[in-house]
């Protein structure tokens, strides 16, 4: 299909990397966003319409006449937008809400990983404040307890203080009326983006995002402070692992259930020291960070490589990617991941680099244009700076040279982004 048109629904980072995909694909002639934000308005239309307004992103959807929804955040496919958009054959990239319960449910999650085989930690599942203590004894610290709900990738606390894992398991419980505990699984973390449907699946190059908020994996989880790609820790050997262990299984059952998956599975993996895969998590769409480091190595078009697998016909569709590199540096707000000071105005944020073969850029997130069309901060995580190059050092460099020169009051980032496969 040519000159097709295309809903993106969603309003960070990732967002503005597929719309800046999408309106660089022969493919499609014209990119929607809701609600979008400052930087999808550059390269699409906005309408602003939460998205929590699952029937309001659907009557748009009707009204533009729109060939692709392509859905960005969790919530909404948790909450049934996809389901509601095939209903008016529209096709959707991003599972329906039975197979979002992968994210939505990490009880879910964990009961199907461990039915089908998938290497993943140990858990438990606990009901009652009275038996939190002897849980955690069955248990070896550094403690990892996990929300059963949305939380934004904040849902986690992993602790060796007996303390503080107490405090986050009786929270929970109080909060959502049960919590899961599980085994720490040791190594190093990478992400494998799979695109999938019925028919088949394709894995993009392999990631490292950067959870912490400080250098060295110091201070609170966040969101996500940075990543590249591709990630040597996934060798060959590992990615092969990952594929005939965990990606096989998973396609095979979710391709035969009920109502088959199609959208993106997020494989989040630990990687041990003798190359042993092990699933931390799954999710059920693109990551943010990882979508800023891992559409631009896409080298076919993406609109018809999204819509191949909404409709169900990836297999018929091959996905060629790049032989480069990409890095995104998150600049944060003051207060990230805490309570975050926003409305500061941003100066700098639109400095690219172009010198031939190495790229840089501005993915905006949690930005806005105020009344003088000043850029101001909104949220925590305000824009990341992303370097394309032949080399994972010039990529980052690229990164860096953009983020030092935007001016936001109080704002942080990661200075250390890639250090683990840099000597």
């Amino acid at each position: 299909m040519v000159g097709m048109d295309v809903l993106v629904v969603g309003s960070g980072g990732r967002e503005h990397a597929l719309a800046i995909g999408l309106s660089q694909s022969e493919s499609v002639s014209s990119v929607h966003c809701a609600p979008g934000n400052a930087g999808t308005s550059i390269v699409a239309t906005n309408h602003n319409i939460p998205v929590s307004d699952i029937d309001g992103i659907v009557n748009l959807a009707i009204d533009l006449g729109v060939s692709l929804v392509v859905v960005g955040p969790e919530a909404p496919l948790v909450n049934g937008l996809s389901d509601m958009l095939r209903g008016e054959s529209i096709p959707s990239f991003g599972p329906h809400s039975e197979g979002a319960l992968l994210e939505g449910s990490k009880t879910h999650a964990k009961t199907v990983m461990e039915s089908l085989g998938v290497p993943t930690g140990r858990f438990e599942r606990i009901d009652e404040i009275d038996s939190i203590e002897e849980s955690l004894d069955s248990f070896t610290p550094p403690w990892v307890i996990k929300r059963d709900v949305l939380a934004g990738g904040k849902g986690v606390t992993v602790t060796s203080s007996r303390e503080d894992a107490l405090d986050a398991l009786r929270n929970a419980i109080q909060t959502d009326g049960f919590v899961l505990i599980e085994e720490h699984l040791s190594g190093e973390e990478a992400s494998v983006l799979v695109i999938m449907d019925e028919s088949g699946y394709v894995m993009l190059p392999a990631s490292q995002d950067h959870k912490r908020v400080g250098d060295n994996d110091e201070g609170p989880n966040t969101g996500g402070m940075g990543a590249y790609a591709p990630a040597p820790v996934a060798t060959p050997s590992v990615l092969a692992r990952t594929r005939y262990e965990i990606v096989e299984p998973m396609h095979h059952y979710l391709r035969n259930s009920e109502v088959p998956y199609r959208g993106c599975l997020y494989v989040g993996l630990m990687i041990d020291e003798d190359g042993a895969p092990s699933v931390v998590e799954f999710n059920v769409r693109l990551g943010d960070p990882e979508a800023q480091v891992t559409i631009p190595l896409i080298k076919s078009d993406l609109g018809l490589t999204l819509l191949a697998a909404a409709q169900g016909n990836l297999a018929e569709f091959e996905v060629e990617f790049k032989n480069v590199h990409a890095a995104t540096v998150v600049l944060a707000s003051e207060g990230y991941p805490g309570n975050v000071s926003s409305g500061r105005v941003i100066q700098g944020w639109d400095s690219t680099i172009d010198e031939g073969q190495v790229l840089g850029f501005v993915h905006l997130a949690g930005a806005k244009r105020n009344d003088s069309g000043e850029l101001i901060s909104t949220g925590g995580r305000v824009l990341s700076a992303t370097g394309i190059a032949p080399t994972l050092g010039e990529a980052l460099d690229a990164s860096y040279q953009i983020i030092e020169g935007i001016d936001l009051e109080g704002s942080h980032y990661r200075g250390d982004i890639g250090f683990r496969a840099l000597p």
